[in-house]
């Protein structure tokens, strides 16, 4: 894609807030090999590049199969640094100043690798980035909502020793035939301990999953959330009450939520004043970090520098950072677009 030269120096000089993005999901084709070997793992894949083919999916369930077998590969707490490592490094290349990151402790606790081990690996990193990068960062605990309430509970037991660590807990993982009520109780004891609240909704399910989870978990960000617009009082709804969306352009794009990106909702739902946001979601599979994804819509959309600057505006205002590194980073984004 071609965009004016305004525009590139635009998205890539804007400081980027990444509110969706699944550490597990930017596992590289070349680190899967790379922990393969290590760890001695035979690969359905013959080679770096055969891995990279097999990443055309028809569906959000073609590519969860094959993201927790990559999943495979990490096992130890190096490899979860490791992994973690490489996503902040590609984050700064973006401009990424704050990233509020998933991951998804059920995918490795069930094929026996500790929750300690998942922890710690990523804490580390993350400690790393804020000290060698500048990037500040949450993280973000996913129950994988394809498995029972039970699991879930137990999950957040294993997190406990750890919950001040934490900032909040999401769900992620298959939409069809879970909707976020299956774990009302959860978020409840989730909440209770202090921990924010976030669910994907409205990506293949129906836009009445994202009213359960605002009525239900009452979560303060929708992931995901496009469908919303099934169902214009809700639009009106999350407006009024600026309720933030984690939209995820080549991610709905890889997983044809929608066939062209040009069809896309994220500009109409900008313009209607929803507090939508842009963020990569898995782009080891998807074909795009966080830049990328500006750059998609801005070209797809025909989005100019206003719209460009208030999506980042909108990520500063959903982040969960404090008030005043709130408003440093707006202002820091408003003397981008003066200067452009």
């Amino acid at each position: 894609m071609t965009l004016p030269a305004s525009i590139e120096s635009l998205i890539r000089r804007l400081p980027k807030v990444e509110l969706h993005l699944h550490i597990e999901g930017s596992l590289e084709p070349e680190m899967v090999f790379a922990k393969a070997a290590k760890h001695g793992v035979t690969l359905p894949h013959a080679s770096i590049d055969d891995l990279r083919a097999a990443y055309q999916f028809a569906d959000l369930q073609a590519f969860l199969d094959i993201y927790y077998a990559g999943c495979d590969v990490l096992r130890d707490e190096d490899d979860f640094y490791d992994l973690c490592w490489a996503y902040l490094e590609r984050a700064h290349a973006d401009g990424v100043v704050h990233v509020e990151i998933f991951f998804d402790p059920q995918t490795h606790t069930g094929r026996g690798v500790p929750y300690p081990t998942v922890h710690r690996g990523l804490r580390r990193a993350l400690a790393d980035g804020q000290a060698r990068l500048g990037i500040s960062s949450e993280l973000i605990l996913c129950f994988l909502r394809h498995l029972s309430e039970d699991d879930a509970f137990a999950t957040l037991e294993h997190a406990r020793p750890f919950v001040g660590e934490l900032a909040g807990v999401g769900l992620d993982s298959g939409e069809r035939g879970n909707p976020p009520s299956k774990f009302e109780r959860v978020f409840a004891a989730a909440r209770g301990l202090g921990l924010k609240a976030v669910a994907h909704a409205g990506e293949e399910g129906p836009a009445a999953y994202i009213r359960e989870a605002l009525d239900l978990l009452h979560v303060v960000r929708v992931d995901h959330g496009v469908r919303c617009d099934e169902d214009p009082a809700l639009v009106a709804e999350l407006a009024r009450r600026r309720i933030p969306l984690t939209v995820c352009p080549l991610s709905n794009l890889k997983l044809r939520v929608y066939r062209d990106l040009a069809d896309h909702n994220l500009a109409r739902l900008l313009a209607a004043g929803v507090c939508v946001t842009v963020n990569s979601d898995d782009p080891a599979y998807f074909g795009g970090y966080l830049a990328d994804n500006y750059r998609a819509v801005a070209a797809a959309l025909a989005l100019g520098a206003p719209e460009l600057v208030q999506l980042a505006r909108n990520a500063v205002e959903a982040s969960w950072l404090p008030a005043a590194r709130q408003a440093e980073l707006s202002a820091a984004i408003d003397r981008v677009a003066v200067d452009r």
